[in-house]
């Protein structure tokens, strides 16, 4: 019978103990090394996609949505009518999304990276409640003739879409988000004839500023 030592120097014995190695149950194919790796490759890929933060956030996209935004304000200013107002306001809406889209695939595709990769659709998500929230406003709004009101609840609600974005991005874009926030607040209890002025500041000023910001420090 065999024998072992135990860790307090007293002998033991394997009786009852299978000492052959496990094999495979017969038929079964043996796993390739190169499959194997592939997977665990796989694994660790799926596991920092998860992990990551969103580093598509465009920077330089953003110095673009800005000036577009300072042109729009400067076009919506002296419309007459509250729906000629709105109209170039909602094409600015329009051309900010496509800017948007454009350079956050082109910077993920510049880093290798998925753009609906697992942090990428935290951030989507994030972000499209509070958007839907504003576009149903501006809806209601409009039809109740408040549109001096859109102002204030635009830089509210986008700034509250980008600081939940934001906790799955790098840490400055919560920042954009709050100082969009507090320019809401403010623009909802000024004067309804600085409405174009906040948001020039909001969707343009800040977006440029932070746009540069992410443009040299998160790589474009």
């Amino acid at each position: 019978m065999a024998k072992y030592l135990t860790t307090d120097g007293n002998s033991g014995s394997l009786e009852g103990m299978d000492p052959s190695p496990v094999t495979p149950e017969p038929g079964t194919p043996p796993v390739a090394l190169h499959e194997r790796a592939m997977e665990n490759l796989r694994y660790i890929r799926e596991t920092m996609e998860r992990a990551g933060a969103f580093t598509a956030v465009p920077g330089w996209g953003g110095v673009l949505m800005g000036a577009t935004a300072v042109g729009a304000a400067a076009l919506a200013a002296p419309q007459r009518t509250p729906g000629r107002w709105l109209t170039v306001w909602l094409a600015e809406a329009v051309l900010a999304v496509a800017i948007a889209l454009g350079a956050m695939a082109l910077k993920a595709r510049r880093a290798g990276t998925r753009l609906l990769s697992a942090s990428g659709r935290k951030f989507v998500l994030s972000f499209l409640p509070p958007v839907l929230a504003g576009a149903v406003l501006t809806l209601a709004l409009y039809r109740s003739g408040e549109v001096t009101l859109l102002p204030g609840v635009w830089l509210l609600l986008y700034g509250v879409g980008v600081v939940t974005a934001g906790t799955y991005s790098v840490r400055v874009v919560p920042s954009l988000g709050a100082c969009l926030i507090g320019l809401g607040a403010a623009a909802l209890f000024s004067p309804p004839a600085w409405g174009d002025a906040y948001l020039a500041a909001g969707f343009g000023g800040l977006q440029i500023g932070f746009g540069f910001w992410i443009a040299r420090r998160h790589g474009g």
